[in-house]
């Protein structure tokens, strides 16, 4: 148990390059205050560690490479941060553990930006800890997952409200689901069933084991992102699709959309008599850009989510030309 203590002192040091004291080193390992000297000793045979105002710390080395961000790439980073912190349902220790060091890493030029992204790493620390059998279960899974993509290895991963449901999978992307009337976003791994042509997309946290196989796998260079679901009716379930729905001025307007990826076109009428047309499309640029080209021939009724992206997308652009 003291060596596993130790180990958990070296990555808590490593992922708070800014020190920690003892007595909040004791409580996020759940031990007493006067067991912690002894860690630190066994750890200071390893790897370099001092003191310094009540901080201990892991002495960086000099060859450690630092990252030189911009205060306005810096001030992007901090911005983005926030937003993951506050979409996603359940918080990555990583995450905050990267932020820290990036954050020391700006303190010397961009003080007060280092100090916010400081505190955004701590609220999700606390966060982590408030539930912390579940955040371990879902951090270990998503390791697991990364390391299968990174390696290009496939996974058996055990899902189910019974975890009676056990698949193969080789994992393509993880990322974020865009689904509508939600405030946090699921984080979902999309891959390859084994054995399969079928690409499915999966909410990591109704995942409850996950184990790393030997065999390997590569993802097609001309890889679709999504696939037809038959239990859905014939809607695509993808990670990167979004479901629109249009007002249009005539029907050919819907030609703009003839090169991007997309369901069929479903038209009807209002109560007004407008004519609606109502499909799902590849969430990208392209798509956004499309939609623009258009001009007033249509209108984005839903998701509200996306028609706001597009009016903020507008303004930017407005915004560029008023100082002319």
């Amino acid at each position: 148990m003291k060596g596993e203590r130790v180990a958990q002192l070296e990555l808590l040091l490593r992922s708070h390059p800014e020190g920690l004291r003892r007595a909040e080193i004791a409580r996020r390992l759940g031990v007493h205050r006067s067991t912690i000297s002894r860690y630190v000793e066994d750890l200071s045979r390893h790897i370099d560690i001092y003191e310094e105002n009540n901080l201990i710390k892991i002495r960086q080395k000099e060859e450690d490479e630092n990252i030189a961000l911009s205060v306005y790439e810096s001030l992007a980073f901090n911005m983005s941060a926030e937003i993951l912190a506050s979409n996603t349902d359940i918080q990555n220790p990583h995450l905050a553990s990267g932020l820290r060091k990036i954050a020391m890493n700006m303190h010397s030029y961009a003080p007060k930006i280092s100090e916010n992204i400081l505190h955004v790493a701590e609220r999700i620390d606390q966060e982590v800890q408030k539930n912390s059998q579940e955040n371990s279960r879902y951090s270990k899974i998503l390791e697991v997952l990364i390391d299968a993509w990174v390696t290009g290895r496939i996974v058996r991963l055990t899902t189910g409200e019974k975890a009676d449901e056990e698949i193969e999978l080789a994992p393509y992307f993880i990322g974020f689901r865009e689904e509508e009337n939600q405030d946090r976003k699921p984080i979902t791994v999309t891959g390859r069933l084994r054995h399969t042509k079928d690409i499915i997309t999966l909410d990591i946290s109704s995942i409850s084991q996950a184990v790393l196989l030997n065999e390997t796998y590569t993802i097609p260079d001309n890889l679709k992102p999504f696939r037809l679901s038959r239990e859905e009716g014939g809607m695509y379930d993808a990670i990167d699709m979004i479901p629109l729905t249009l007002e249009l001025e005539e029907k050919s307007a819907v030609n703009a959309f003839s090169n991007l990826i997309h369901t069929d076109f479903v038209f009807s009428h209002d109560e007004k008599g407008r004519l609606i047309c109502s499909f799902r499309a590849e969430n990208s640029i392209e798509l956004m850009m499309h939609i623009f080209q258009c001009g007033s021939s249509l209108r984005i009724l839903a998701p509200e989510g996306y028609k706001r992206k597009y009016l903020t997308y507008m303004k930017h652009i407005l915004n560029s030309y008023a100082s002319d």
